[in-house]
């Protein structure tokens, strides 16, 4: 999970952002509202959690601009306004919840991640395909009630892919969630996060679950519609090493 905190007073969060990253979740910090706008525009984030009080623009400004420009990320807004007024005018404008500071962080997390699974189309916890459950609160996976053990990394990579059930993902997309942009490693690796992935998944009983879209990258759909490959190609395969390939 991507996450860009909007705050001007960036060490207020400090909490928030190490109980957000104990999660699993990559979180971006800017003080400006024209630099949240710049980001919202060019990197894809699951959320945004911003305060209404800006060196530069009110927050409401903010969440306007970025709806008037169709952009759908979610916004939680963190203030430390009491007023009913300033909470409807949120909401009126596009905001997805609330929360009053001084807040608890666990409370702040938990209504963040139901914030994402909403804007992602799921009002449970824990996620289902196949037999393959995902639990977003104890970032755990079982396969048919057993327990399947994954690296942080492997756990962000299914999470993900769940979560956006049915879309392409490529190997970019899955850099920029695991790395926001600090240090990212060469995109090849991605291809040996999702080989080591789909073994253990396929040991655990669920082969299949991930597909390649030659071309383009991964996706998860539910077993009876996916494939292990979705040729995207049309050619006449010449040699038999290239059909080897793409039935692996």
């Amino acid at each position: 999970m991507r996450v860009l905190m909007i705050e001007d007073d960036v060490l207020s969060n400090r909490a928030l952002v190490q109980a957000l990253r104990d999660t699993g979740a990559v979180v971006e910090q800017v003080e400006s509202g024209e630099d949240a706008l710049d980001l919202v525009k060019h990197y894809d984030f699951d959320i945004v959690m911003l305060e209404l009080s800006l060196m530069d623009m009110e927050g409401y400004e903010v969440v306007r601009r970025m709806r008037a420009a169709r952009m759908n990320t979610p916004v939680l807004v963190l203030s430390a306004f009491v007023r009913p007024q300033a909470r409807v005018k949120a909401f009126a404008i596009g905001a997805d919840d609330f929360i009053t500071k001084p807040y608890d962080v666990s409370e702040c997390v938990a209504r963040m991640q139901a914030v994402v699974r909403r804007s992602k189309g799921f009002s449970q916890s824990v996620l289902q395909v196949g037999d393959m459950e995902l639990s977003l609160e104890s970032r755990t996976v079982t396969i048919a009630n057993r327990p399947v053990h994954l690296t942080g990394k492997e756990y962000a990579i299914l999470e993900l892919l769940v979560m956006r059930k049915g879309m392409v993902l490529t190997k970019e997309v899955f850099l920029n969630h695991l790395y926001g942009g600090l240090d990212e490693p060469e995109v090849k690796i991605i291809d040996v996060f999702i080989c080591k992935l789909r073994k253990k998944l396929a040991e655990a009983g669920a082969r299949n679950v991930i597909g390649t879209v030659w071309g383009r990258g991964y996706t998860v759909r539910d077993p009876v519609a996916i494939p292990a490959t979705i040729p995207m190609r049309t050619e006449v395969l010449r040699s038999s090493s290239e059909l080897s390939r793409v039935a692996a």
